[in-house]
């Protein structure tokens, strides 16, 4: 049987052929344009900052963990003060009569 890789990939890569000359020439056209330029280069700082903002809420995630990690801590420091404060205020002779 005769393999048809070239022939099933082939549209593939003359779409995405087609596709990337169709981009090329859409950003010349408007680099051409009157203030296309600099639309070009607006739409180029606007991709650098969401990348840059893409990285840091990446980096949300770690501090929640963090902070979470820090109120579990916390938690488990107020239970015992407060265990002990119950354990000393059930004693009817703790001499702490307010």
């Amino acid at each position: 049987m005769p393999t048809r890789t070239k022939s099933d990939t082939s549209p593939d890569k003359d779409l995405i052929a087609r596709l990337a000359d169709a981009g090329e020439e859409a950003l010349q056209r408007i680099a051409e344009l009157p203030g296309g330029q600099k639309a070009l280069t607006a739409v180029n700082e606007l991709r650098a900052r969401v990348d840059d903002l893409a990285k840091k809420v990446r980096g949300i995630d770690a501090l929640e963990a963090r902070v979470a990690k820090l109120e579990k801590e916390v938690a488990a420091l107020k239970k015992p003060k407060a265990a002990a404060r119950h354990s000393t205020s059930g004693k009817p002779s703790s001499g702490t009569s307010s």
